[in-house]
């Protein structure tokens, strides 16, 4: 652990002045040195999910969970993320305007962050415009970045100000930045979309020149500005160049002609830069030196020493990486963060390059994918489950009990989890304009053609708190849509605005909300009703998918009862006119094994036949039409490297690939785009029904190339093309509760029901 001296020194070495360092800390005492830690540090990794805190006046200070993913370019801030292992990622962002003081306390906490968690976490340094996909994916409806800081008077507060005035600028298809910019025409061009915040009315202006996806993602922004920071409070409204409303011209005045849009700036296709040399870094001539182990990618595990540390040198794609060996000295481990720094200055690097400080046994994907033969000590299994990652070698699987379900801790997700679920839970379904209470025996049960409302109160610092859910279902009518929207604003009126407002889409649950029905699976029927007599009649065969996420909240989803939708990861529930069976996969948990008897007790059709893949009968196979080819993919069992979705793209001028930051699901294929799916042991090309001819001939190349300058040295992997609504099982089985219609209607029409 650093000692208040060396928090002294690298404070003197991050910063340009003596600024009072006023932020208070937790002294603890062992026998041979003094450990400080700031005081919020006292809640710190307790719970799975992200916490924020900001750098104000040398001290360290929470932001709101209703206000993550908006940042203030003066400023610098610490981000912790907590898996449910648990496992550790802090993240160091650096506004483009903060000072040196800021950055060097911000430094400091980082290390502080780090000591207290025993070492374990991954470290990120991420500088505004250009942050890791790791962060990005932390905000899928993207980061906001707003102009001034503490140092000016800005504060993070939930505002419900109707009098704010602001332009934000949107960029991005895969990695959305909103950026706050002059509140003037002359920001304006016609290939982006710009939102126009007039606190109780936000306008999404489009123009001419930018695409539907461009709009989709435009409006999830839109979409979080007014249930976050307005708290469900303000108006959307979708405009398109030219039919500017009398609010809008007021606001700015007299409206000129509007610029073409310019390509987004990405200056360099890095898709054969990402080659790699190895440095081990010591202190022992008395200074940080860096030795040369290996000149270029891909390397060998057997290089990295335990007791030594290294730097991983992928400067050319604006990274590096510092590992540090588990028994290598302190004053080695604790200076990694600044030989990193140190070393981009040596190299001449741009002042944003990436740094990741990866603990041996840590390691990140971008790290281990420059390594030929890297193997992880006691490897998980699974596609939901968490990965080893930080200090816990081995994930430990708690058995899928719904009596002692909400005392696990490792139940708190990363979506807004604010306690077990434990609390009072309320459901109404939207039906003829008005909300219709559910019956408690069928909470957790959810329709696709239905809107439910769902309020959530429990107790925190001896107050009552409150949630509202609003849940879609994707075949609900436009009617039930506007409904759901204005039910949940007059409920949230008549408790006097207190709650919080949650949208969801079906497919989209957050872990909060599936883990609020007493130890159960949230259940998502494919279609019709909950209520009597409904829309549309139950099937005689059904097949309900259940998956486990890696926060431990289970689902349960119907699907097409085709033995194409299988997966050899999970588990299934088919209910045929006379059998119940329970079919298990290989790669599948106990834990889904239990939710799928809950499944079955509410389907009917006596006791399940348990049948375990490989061994099926021939009546499964005859309720299912057949025997069909489904997912069977080894990696996907024993998935050491996560599957990346990269979209292929010449919007900007050029044909590049963008990584999909964080999870991704079937709505981020753009079917404007070519994606790529590297599932590691296989490459598909899926080609958007929208996507040009530029993308289409150009994508075969960018596969070829991506996998030839591979850092690992993969070469000859097969690649896979195939086409918007023609996807095999194999491509398929990479996305829980794939829906084959999707696309029958036109996703920006689905967000603008949301409005």
């Amino acid at each position: 652990m650093f000692t208040t001296c060396c928090y002294l020194q690298n404070l003197e070495y991050y910063t340009t002045s003596k600024s009072d360092f006023a932020a208070e800390f937790i002294f603890e005492f062992s026998t041979n040195r003094t450990m400080v830690f700031h005081k919020e540090f006292q809640t710190a990794g307790k719970e799975p999910g992200l916490q924020v805190w900001r750098v104000e006046k040398m001290d360290l200070k929470p932001v709101l969970k209703q206000l993550h993913g908006n940042f203030f370019t003066g400023d610098c801030y610490v981000l912790l993320y907590t898996t449910a292992a648990p496992s550790y990622y802090i993240h160091m962002w650096l506004g483009s305007e903060s000072s040196q003081d800021e950055k060097g306390a911000a430094a400091i906490f980082t290390t502080q962050l780090d000591d207290f968690l025993g070492g374990g976490p991954v470290q990120f340094r991420e500088v505004q415009s250009n942050e890791s996909l790791t962060f990005l994916g932390y905000f899928k409806s993207g980061i906001k970045y707003k102009q001034g800081g503490v140092a000016s008077g800005f504060q993070h507060v939930v505002t419900n100000d109707m009098n704010v005035k602001r332009l934000l600028h949107i960029k991005g298809r895969r990695a959305i930045r909103a950026t706050e910019v002059d509140m003037s025409w002359s920001s304006f061009n016609r290939g982006d979309c710009f939102i126009i915040d007039l606190g109780k009315d936000i306008f999404q202006w489009c123009g001419s020149e930018c695409n539907s996806f461009e709009r989709l993602k435009a409006s999830q922004v839109a979409i979080d500005v007014r249930d976050n920071e307005r708290n469900g409070r303000a108006t959307l409204l979708m405009v398109e160049e030219g039919g500017e409303p009398q609010a809008v011209i007021d606001a700015l005045g007299p409206k000129p002609n509007i610029p073409a849009g310019s390509p987004d700036d990405e200056s360099v296709d890095r898709s054969n830069q990402k080659k790699g040399a190895l440095y081990m870094i010591s202190d022992a001539a008395g200074s940080m030196k860096a030795s040369v182990v290996a000149q270029t990618s891909p390397f060998k595990q057997e290089m990295l020493s335990p007791s030594e540390c290294y730097i991983l040198d992928n400067g050319v794609d604006s990274k590096i990486f510092i590992w540090k060996g588990p028994s290598a000295n302190t004053a080695e481990r604790n200076a990694a963060m600044k030989a990193a720094e140190q070393f981009i200055k040596e190299k001449k690097y741009p002042r944003h390059t990436q740094v990741q400080v990866l603990p041996g046994g840590g390691e990140t994907t971008l790290f281990k994918q420059f390594f030929c033969n890297w193997k992880d000590k006691d490897q998980t299994t699974g596609p939901g489950q968490a990965y080893s990652l930080g200090r816990i070698a081995r994930v430990v699987q708690v058995p899928f009990d719904s009596s002692g379900l909400h005392t696990n801790k490792t139940m708190a997700a990363q979506h807004g989890m604010v306690d077990d679920g434990s609390g009072k839970v309320q459901v109404w379904r939207v039906e003829d304009g008005d909300q219709v209470p559910v019956d408690p025996s069928s909470y957790g049960q959810f329709y696709g053609g239905d809107c439910y409302l769902v309020l959530y109160s429990y107790r925190l610092g001896g107050r009552e708190q409150h949630i509202i859910y609003t849940w879609q279902g994707l075949k609900c009518t436009q009617d039930e849509l506007a409904a759901s929207a204005f039910l949940t604003v007059r409920l949230d009126d008549s408790m006097r605005g207190s709650p919080v407002q949650v949208r969801v889409t079906q497919g989209q649950e957050p872990a909060h909300l599936m883990s609020l029905f007493k130890g159960n699976p949230m259940v998502i029927h494919l279609g019709g009703t909950s209520r009597k007599g409904g829309q549309s009649r139950v099937g005689s065969t059904r097949l309900f998918h259940i998956r486990q996420s890696s926060t431990r909240a289970t689902r349960a989803v119907e699907v097409e009862p085709s033995a194409a939708f299988l997966n050899t990861n999970d588990v299934f529930v088919l209910k045929s006119t006379n059998t119940v069976f329970l079919w298990r996969g290989v790669g599948a948990t106990e834990e889904e094994l239990a939710a799928a008897q809950y499944v079955t007790s509410f389907l009917g059709g006596g006791s399940a036949t348990e049948v375990s893949e490989g061994k099926e009968p021939a009546g499964f196979w005859s309720a299912l039409g057949g025997k069909k080819e489904y997912q069977t993919s080894r990696s996907l069992q024993k998935m050491v490297k996560p599957p990346r979705l990269f979209g292929c793209s010449n919007k900007t001028g050029r044909l590049i690939a963008e990584e999909v930051p964080g999870d991704f699901n079937q709505s981020d294929l753009a079917t404007d785009d070519v994606m790529l799916l590297d599932t590691w042991d296989q490459i598909f090309l899926w080609i958007g029904n929208e996507a040009n001819e530029v993308e289409r001939t150009g994508s075969a190349k960018i596969a070829k190339d991506y996998v030839d300058s591979d850092p690992s040295g993969r070469r000859g992997i097969a690649i896979t093309t195939i086409k918007q609504g023609m996807e095999p099982p194999t491509f398929t089985g990479w996305f829980q509760a794939w829906d084959p219609k999707l696309w029958e209607t036109d996703p920006l029409e689905r967000i603008r029901a949301r409005f």
